[in-house]
């Protein structure tokens, strides 16, 4: 049995990506999620319920990455504790987080209940009423799980701090099999459609909320993180919110996007644009989330070491982030393209569809190329528990570049191509951007200067 690697440890490649993997496969996972109810949606309800669920999905987002916002800020938090050696502080913080977790997806899960028509007839404006309703039926069922999905994004975040990335890979993975399992008992056995394929999310995810709860309850577990009495302060809270504010705005910002995109697509080519769009993101979840899950297990070696102020380390792992992340780009780049025809016709349930996914996975699968620089500069900044950067990088990058090159590309192309190389453009801005601000902050946090190796016993740059 391989010996656990410790946040503490001086990280060459080899160890980085050995404790980055699991949370590269748990938040890869994650998105089989929304592909496994996107497909059953598509082969066994139909066109219409595929697009309402495609809809509405934007706004459950926006509510679930609530949850990710307080565990990836408050891991920077309790990383940041934990190097800097107050373990029992660290673990007051984790206990006091959980709870407000899981508080706040009670709170804003009856929020979005309450709200749920209006927005579906907003973000509908030019759908069918059939394909509206069948939005709210699908946003009311996985609203009423918030809670639950609310807690597992959190304790992705918390178990990588705690090493403990395996088991919450093994979780995702348990919650995946049971939501794909509920899939087929709900909508082929009990023949609920799309009811089927929500509730199904709602039993996955209760079981990524609920099994993390049992395993930091026990009073004996090897991991850095346990259950103790919480610190409940509100200026923790704070910071971690703020910490983690990029993670919300990302996901709000893809959000608003997405439902630019659809207004877009449905003006130029219907409810087949929806569709085709929905195919496209699920293969663009499965490749942001592999820089999101590497990102995500980087993070708390960072903060580990900002705590200690070990300056060597912080640049050891920036420049190592920045090598793995422009490797996968050109790999997930070429597997896009290799996979854009088998991929649309998994989903496409017609020719038209098909040919329209088809071309827009190829043009589309050039942003890869530069989108784990953003991604990764935003956990980067997220562990120096610097909130403002972060977020700035998540929230510019994804609302500001990315709404303003469809905007512009749709009125210069006037078609769908224009739509589809959006992406790439609003990239190439963020990849600009995020150097800039690894390059102004450099003095600041010492990732950028000379500094002594005591390993190596020479200078480094």
């Amino acid at each position: 049995m391989k010996e656990r690697i410790k946040l503490s440890e001086h990280f060459n490649y080899r160890k980085l990506l050995r404790f980055t993997l699991p949370s590269v496969v748990m938040a890869v996972f994650t998105s089989v999620y929304s592909i496994v109810d996107g497909l059953f949606v598509s082969k066994v309800v139909g066109d219409t319920a595929f697009a309402g669920l495609n809809l509405i999905f934007p706004y459950v987002m926006i509510l679930s990455a609530i949850g990710m916002m307080i565990g990836s800020g408050g891991s920077a938090l309790i990383a940041k504790t934990l190097g800097e050696g107050d373990e029992k502080r660290a673990n007051g913080y984790f206990s006091f987080l959980v709870i407000a977790i899981a508080v706040s997806g009670v709170v804003f899960g009856g929020v979005g209940i309450a709200l749920l028509r209006p927005v579906a007839n907003l973000f509908g404006t030019d759908a069918t009423r059939e394909t509206v309703e069948q939005a709210v039926l699908y946003g009311f069922i996985c609203l009423l799980g918030l809670p639950f999905v609310m807690l597992q994004y959190g304790f992705q975040s918390f178990m990588i701090t705690a090493e403990k990335a395996s088991l919450g890979f093994l979780v995702t993975v348990i919650a995946g099999l049971t939501n794909a399992v509920f899939d087929a008992v709900f909508m082929l056995g009990f023949r609920w459609g799309l009811a089927g394929a929500a509730g199904a999310t709602l039993v996955g995810q209760a079981v990524g909320g609920i099994v993390p709860i049992l395993y930091f309850a026990r009073k004996k577990n090897n991991s850095l993180l346990r259950f103790v009495k919480p610190k409940c302060e509100a200026r923790s809270f704070f910071r971690a919110c703020l910490n983690g504010l990029s993670e919300l705005l990302s996901n709000i910002s893809f959000s608003v996007v997405s439902i630019l995109y659809n207004s877009e697509l449905l003006k130029i080519a219907g409810d087949n644009g929806v569709i085709a769009y929905g195919i496209i993101m699920y293969m663009s979840a499965i490749f942001f989330n592999t820089f999101f899950g590497f990102s995500l297990g980087a993070s708390p070696i960072v903060g580990f070491h900002y705590g200690a102020g070990n300056r060597e380390e912080l640049k050891n792992l920036k420049r190592k982030g920045f090598a793995v992340v422009a490797v996968l780009g050109i790999a997930l780049t070429a597997l896009s393209e290799a996979l854009a025809s088998p991929f649309a016709k998994i989903f496409a349930t017609g020719d038209e569809i098909f040919v329209m996914t088809r071309r827009g996975i190829r043009l589309y699968s050039f942003c890869y190329l530069l989108m784990g620089f953003s991604v990764f500069g935003s956990a980067f900044f997220t562990a120096l528990n610097n909130g403002i950067v972060s977020g700035a990088i998540s929230c510019i990058r994804s609302l500001l570049f990315q709404c303003g090159s469809v905007l512009a590309m749709t009125a210069i192309f006037r078609s769908l191509d224009g739509i589809w190389l959006a992406a790439t453009v609003a990239e190439v801005l963020a990849f600009i951007m995020t150097m800039t601000f690894f390059l102004a902050m450099r003095k600041k946090y010492g990732y950028g200067e000379k500094t002594l190796d005591k390993r190596e016993g020479e200078m480094i740059e």
